[in-house]
């Protein structure tokens, strides 16, 4: 009786989710943030100074930064439609940086930027960066730049927290498997595990309603967006395996400022050594369960 009472109200609450945002896909989940008094403090740089950097001087003159992010990934970028707050790990990620870069982080404007907007508003200044689940890829290094990477996401796959059978995408012969229609993930599936039987709904929430429900045995996307799902409904919910694919999550700038780009760099280098990055992911995306991984490699390729 506790077990089904347990599920209904889970599934209410993914129900309530509409659908994340992953892979092309966007949507308007409910917010259920990180707790604010859990999330760690970040000392802003006294006297901090890069003239080289046109952007940064643009901020310094008008007083605070504006920084583009999503608004419906939960535990990554989210915001509150009562309080207009964000909050996630990206958004922490936007924090650290701006602290560095000596912004108050809780003078920054942040402004919701689609995904595929976000080149655009770089190179037309509307925003001063862009934090939100940004995989770097050579395409889009000819547009704009990035920093970091400050996170290795990757697909992987969700099942219910009393599943045992699957534990990566090689146990998923002859397993009902959901993604969203037209998704890269969807097309890896059935690419590389054709054994998998595959469903597709047009977005990932119903997917999930369908874990809860028993109808599939696996939900497929980017790691982040299932870590999200799962710390929603960590009782009825978990990530499992490794990610099979990578996608570098990195912090774009304009193209052309690079004094912006390495000194974001050294900025996450720096809060990666003192702890910073490790408490934000334990605030946000570890609540899921999974424990915090390495922080990858910081690619500082050299100026075009």
């Amino acid at each position: 009786m506790h077990r089904t009472q347990r599920l209904l109200a889970a599934l209410a609450l993914v129900l309530a989710l509409g659908a994340a945002a992953a892979c092309g896909k966007e949507g308007s989940p409910p917010v259920k943030g990180p707790q604010p008094d859990a999330l760690p403090k970040y000392r802003i740089a006294s006297a901090f100074q890069l003239p080289d950097s046109a952007t940064w001087r643009k901020a310094k003159n008008r007083g605070r930064l504006i920084v583009g992010a999503k608004e419906d990934q939960p535990y990554m970028g989210e915001k509150d439609p009562a309080t207009g707050r964000y909050s996630g790990f990206d958004i922490e990620i936007a924090k650290m940086m701006a602290a560095s870069l000596g912004f108050d982080p809780a003078s920054i404007e942040f402004r919701t930027i689609a995904s595929a907007n976000r080149e655009t508003a770089l190179q037309n200044g509307q925003i001063d960066y862009y934090v939100g689940t940004y995989t770097i890829n050579d395409n889009r290094k000819k547009l704009v730049g990035f920093a970091g990477p400050y996170y290795m996401a990757g697909q992987s796959l969700l099942v219910r927290a009393d599943e045992n059978d699957i534990s990566g995408p090689r146990d998923l012969d002859g397993k009902r498997v959901c993604s969203a229609a037209g998704s890269t993930p969807y097309q890896r599936i059935e690419k590389d595990y054709p054994e998998a039987d595959l469903v597709a709904y047009d977005t990932y929430s119903v997917c999930v309603d369908n874990l809860l429900t028993y109808q599939v045995d696996a939900v497929t996307t980017d790691d982040t967006i299932l870590m999200g799902y799962a710390a929603k409904v960590p009782d009825e919910l978990k990530v499992v395996g490794r990610p099979f694919s990578q996608e570098p999550y990195g912090i774009g700038v304009p193209r052309d400022d690079n004094a912006l780009r390495f000194a974001l760099d050294d900025a996450l280098a720096a809060h990666e050594r003192n702890g910073d990055w490790k408490k934000a992911y334990d605030a946000t995306l570890g609540l899921s369960g999974v424990p915090a991984p390495r922080p990858p490699a910081i690619d500082r390729y050299p100026a075009s």
